[in-house]
């Protein structure tokens, strides 16, 4: 385990050389008033049962520990994910985890009211994951959370915390004000590039579909993947990837095994209509195999595991997937139990770490 006080030892860089495990989606989670602290007035006043009572998705909830594990929920009765010692002993050290990349669960971004108090809460945020959890274990690594709506504000932001080391993305919600390929944001991009960061899109607290709101969480749970589609393709013909080619994109908790039919049916439509976005160059599917990454959870379970190994050759890569666990939520993906056991060595060595170090340039920050 490595040692918060004299950081790692020799045996443990050594071993992160040659590491086996990258778990990209771990959610750290707000437990004591301690986050107050890091909240600037006047907006840290906002912050009370009687006037904000922070985000939640509009369900109760079908699993009996709620959005979590029962058992990752602490003796304190505090969140699932509010608990560094517990979550340390429960996934990192339980699983040899050589690096966890923290993602949060409250994203300031996909707010439409409030604007300034959305980024003050999201430096404060930063600032909070900065002192009680990167600075707790070096196998962490961070991401700047942002109020995209504020796209100067935001950019600000990255390059105040973009020369972390522990920090490797920037994180946006994927249910947003709009599509986030729109000239809007490029900011954030540009900023994201001009420090060395990747960015990446989870789920939030909205949980809308193409449809709107459906009146059962498992619809919502099982629709999920829309929104992911829907900024893949936005990013693609609002020119992002075209106009930042250094950009890197992880799209988190998004699932994966719809990506082949939407490469073949986004260069079909490309090839037919290209006329109208003159800006993009390449077929989409070269930027996506190019430029962007998934994670595996939700892992599928399909009868066949090998229509699942097949799913590579239809992307035309095995670099595109990357481990996740989504610890400590209710649908978490244990790492010794998520890949199919047929999947050759090769291809679950990269899964499990070589294509998010290589995405996060882990190596460069050894």
């Amino acid at each position: 385990m490595t040692s918060v006080l004299s950081g790692p030892s020799e045996e443990t860089v050594a071993k992160k050389r040659t590491g086996t495990l990258i778990d990209t989606d771990v959610h750290e989670m707000i437990g004591g008033a301690e986050f107050l602290d890091y909240i600037d007035e006047p907006f840290r006043s906002r912050i009370h049962p009687d006037n904000w009572m922070g985000i939640s998705i509009p369900y109760s909830w079908p699993t009996t520990g709620g959005l979590a594990r029962p058992d990752a929920i602490p003796q304190s009765g505090l969140r699932a994910g509010s608990d560094y010692r517990l979550m340390r002993e429960q996934h990192l050290d339980a699983y040899d985890v050589d690096y966890a990349v923290l993602t949060g669960l409250m994203y300031p971004g996909e707010w439409r009211t409030q604007p300034d108090f959305a980024v003050a809460l999201a430096r404060g945020y930063n600032d909070w994951v900065i002192a009680e959890w990167l600075a707790k274990d070096q196998r962490f690594l961070g991401s700047i959370h942002v109020a995209a709506q504020s796209p100067q504000e935001a950019a600000d932001e990255i390059d105040r915390l973009g020369s972390h080391p522990q920090m490797v993305q920037v994180m946006l919600p994927v249910v947003s004000h709009d599509t986030f390929g729109r000239e809007f944001y490029h900011p954030v991009y540009e900023a994201a590039v001009r420090n060395n960061l990747a960015v990446a899109f989870h789920q939030g607290a909205n949980v809308q579909t193409a449809v709107g709101l459906p009146p059962y969480y498992v619809e919502w749970h099982t629709a999920i993947c829309q929104a992911w589609q829907s900024q893949l393709i936005s990013l693609v013909i609002g020119g992002v990837l075209e106009k930042f080619p250094d950009l890197r994109v992880a799209m988190v908790e998004s699932s994966w095994t719809w990506l082949p039919h939407l490469l073949w049916r986004f260069d079909h439509n490309f090839r037919s209509l290209r006329r109208e976005v003159p800006w993009v160059k390449r077929l989409p599917s070269e930027y996506i195999r190019e430029q962007v990454k998934f994670t595996t959870q939700p892992m599928e379970v399909v009868d066949n595991p090998s229509h699942l190994y097949q799913m590579f050759d239809m992307v035309g890569n095995d670099e595109f997937l990357m481990f996740s666990s989504d610890y400590p939520h209710w649908d978490f993906d244990s790492p010794e139990h998520s890949l199919p056991s047929t999947f050759p060595a090769d291809l679950r060595r990269k899964i499990m770490y070589e294509n998010a170090a290589k995405f996060y340039r882990l190596e460069d920050r050894a």
